[in-house]
């Protein structure tokens, strides 16, 4: 491992590189594995009292499996999905409680695309890992592209292997939409792939975890870290690292270096976990939404919440028709969604509060016919995570509305008490095929909470599916409601404005952005006198937003002599405050953003490219 002196001090991200051949699917990847003998040094636990049919990619370990054949089970499905960025195969690793490998034969979990490992205890003590849980960049790439996977709700006690470098710590490399979540990491831990070259990373998530070890930031140009433990602390910054509610945390110091460090975030709402209770059954906890919260939820106990019995669920399958999943949801029934990729032509509609959606093995609802995929009514306290919403090739409004909006006679229901909450969800235009949607994200009801949203137009993809008159897409997020809260916004690559803000008192803890790739000219990428878009805009009328840690990147590859004039536009009023602004130009030939925020800070330029421009604090009109 290299030294901390020795992690680079600023990276550029390049073009990235093509997708993967996906490897075919042999049947015996799918299944569970068959039960056998108890691993030498593995505890005994309850196993479950009945399987139900969560479907052939969703794979079930258990204690007393043999340890071989549990790690050719993940070898194999590593082996196919490592490359497989592009495919439609998903999966879910669960481990029911217990304990895995041994410091003698330790469990190497390697985590390829589409594959979410998870522990099945109340609690991430429930399940322990001797070995690693590993996601890895690729050589020539580094991490820019290792999206689409998680871990969560289980203990790691690293064990190198005879790979001799992919677990001396435990290593999590990985870009967007690969978050760690209630994760108990007894070693250090890395976000940096040391291993390859080059070791570039572009942005994580972490949160209800503890690094006991402390944290190796490496090369990773921005991460967010919320309401977790940071043990011995966290190694460096790059360009844009934010922590809130953290225990540990490095202390705010932005620009210099450029930490972001809140010490409390301000509303936060865990995603819930399928877990296993005392007699082997099957359900689903529900966290309770947290106000100025600090450290994990799961530090002094249980996790608050409810459980809810899987029984209260439908359980929905590739190839299940939306009209069987909406009649579910309207007899009252919670919604999971197993591994695969579903074609939706009309919209999956939430219309009861306080409904839970969750999505396994980063399962994709991909648009048909231009249809919206899912709605969720005026009403409060739903809960959507772990989905992936694709754009089809017919141009699709929006691909998730929260809330029908006061435009249509709605209330933006949704109260602070028992907010509606996003969590782990992702949006793609183009990449595995071509993709059209105006907004991927509308949220219409007020205090939803937005954790962990990536929003990407692809820069690349399947040959002949990205491209300025391809993959078209305004815009990532509009916010339209009052009182919203996103803590970990990444939307990337949007035609116009990426982020539209036109609710009241909204909050950003993390923003992370690159502005479009692919714009031919100047005249295709302008407003109103405007060069370009900027990435975060708050509505002239908004009298009330704060924000914390926003970073927005340019590299206009097909045209580098476009301007952006500013990455982010703001009224000027005394209610609207932005802290810890930041831009980069990607490269010597990356395009310039000419401002930070509102004609105010150095330009970007191919001239100081890698180097920040920032702007400390932004209000009525004064850059400090």
């Amino acid at each position: 491992m290299p030294s901390l002196s020795s992690a680079p001090n600023r990276v550029m991200r390049p073009v990235q590189r093509p997708l993967g051949i996906a490897l075919a699917v042999s049947a015996a990847l799918l299944g569970v594995v068959a039960s056998g003998q108890a691993g030498a040094g593995q505890a005994a636990a309850a196993q479950p009292a009945a399987t139900p049919d969560l479907g052939p990619n969703v794979i079930v370990f258990t204690p007393d499996m043999p340890q071989a054949d549990i790690q050719a089970k993940v070898d194999s499905i590593y082996n196919q999905q490592a490359d497989n960025e592009m495919g439609t195969q998903r999966y879910a690793l669960l481990f029911a409680p217990g304990t895995y490998g041994s410091a003698a034969n330790p469990l190497d979990v390697r985590v390829g695309y589409y594959t979410e490992v998870d522990g099945l205890g109340q609690d991430p003590s429930a399940v322990t890992i001797n070995g690693g849980v590993t996601a890895i960049g690729r050589n020539g790439s580094g991490a820019l592209d290792t999206f689409w996977r998680s871990v969560s709700n289980l203990t790691i006690h690293v064990v190198p292997t005879a790979d001799g470098c992919h677990t001396a710590n435990e290593m999590w490399a990985v870009s967007q939409a690969a978050p760690m979540r209630r994760v108990d990491v007894k070693d250090t831990t890395t976000f940096m792939p040391y291993c390859e070259t080059p070791n570039y990373a572009s942005g994580g998530f972490v949160a209800d975890s503890r690094l006991e070890g402390g944290a190796i930031n490496g090369s990773q140009q921005q991460f967010y870290v919320r309401n977790s433990d940071l043990g011995t602390g966290w190694s460096n910054a790059v360009w844009n690292q934010v922590f809130s509610g953290d225990v540990n945390a490095p202390a705010q110091s932005f620009p210099n270096p450029p930490y972001t460090t809140l010490a409390a975030t301000p509303v936060s709402r865990e995603k819930p976990y399928l877990y296993l209770d005392a007699s082997g059954s099957y359900n689903v906890f529900l966290p309770s939404a947290q106000t100025a919260s600090t450290g994990t939820t799961w530090a002094s106990g249980h996790t608050a919440g409810r459980s809810l019995p899987l029984s209260s669920f439908f359980i929905a399958h590739p190839g299940d028709s939306t009209a069987k999943i909406n009649s579910a949801l309207a007899q009252g029934r919670n919604l999971l969604v197993t591994p695969g990729v579903y074609d939706v032509a009309q919209s999956i509609a939430v219309k009861r509060a306080d409904t839970v959606v969750l999505g396994l093995g980063m399962a994709t609802l991909t648009a048909q016919d231009g249809a919206i995929p899912m709605t969720v009514a005026d009403v409060q306290g739903v809960d959507i995570s772990g989905l992936t919403f694709d754009a089809g090739p017919v141009n699709s409004p929006a691909l998730l509305v929260v809330g029908s909006g006061h435009d249509k006679g709605g209330k933006h229901q949704g109260t602070a008490e028992d907010p509606t909450a996003l969590q782990d969800v992702f949006f793609r235009i183009g990449g595995p095929h071509v993709g059209k949607a105006t907004t991927s994200l509308v949220v219409n009801s007020d205090h939803t909470i937005l954790d962990d949203i990536w929003a990407w137009r692809a820069d690349h993809g399947v040959p002949g599916s990205v491209g300025w008159t391809v993959n078209t897409a305004d815009t990532g997020v509009v916010v339209n409601g009052d009182d919203v809260t996103a803590t970990g916004l990444f939307v990337e690559h949007y035609q116009k404005y990426n982020v539209i803000w036109n609710g009241e008192r909204g909050r950003t803890v993390f923003f992370q952005n690159e502005l479009p790739y692919d714009a031919p000219d100047q005249a295709a990428w302008q407003h109103d006198g405007i060069n370009g878009y900027a990435a975060y805009k708050v509505a002239d009328k908004v009298q009330t937003h704060e924000a914390w840690g926003l970073g927005s990147y340019i590299y206009t590859n097909v045209n580098p002599t476009l301007h952006a004039t500013q990455s982010f536009e703001v009224p000027n009023t005394p209610g609207v405050v932005m802290h810890d602004l930041t831009t980069v130009a990607l490269n010597t030939n990356a395009g310039t953003i000419d401002h930070v925020i509102d004609g105010q800070g150095s330009a970007a330029t191919g001239a100081n490219s890698g180097q920040p421009q920032t702007v400390t604090t932004y209000t009525d009109g004064t850059a400090f």
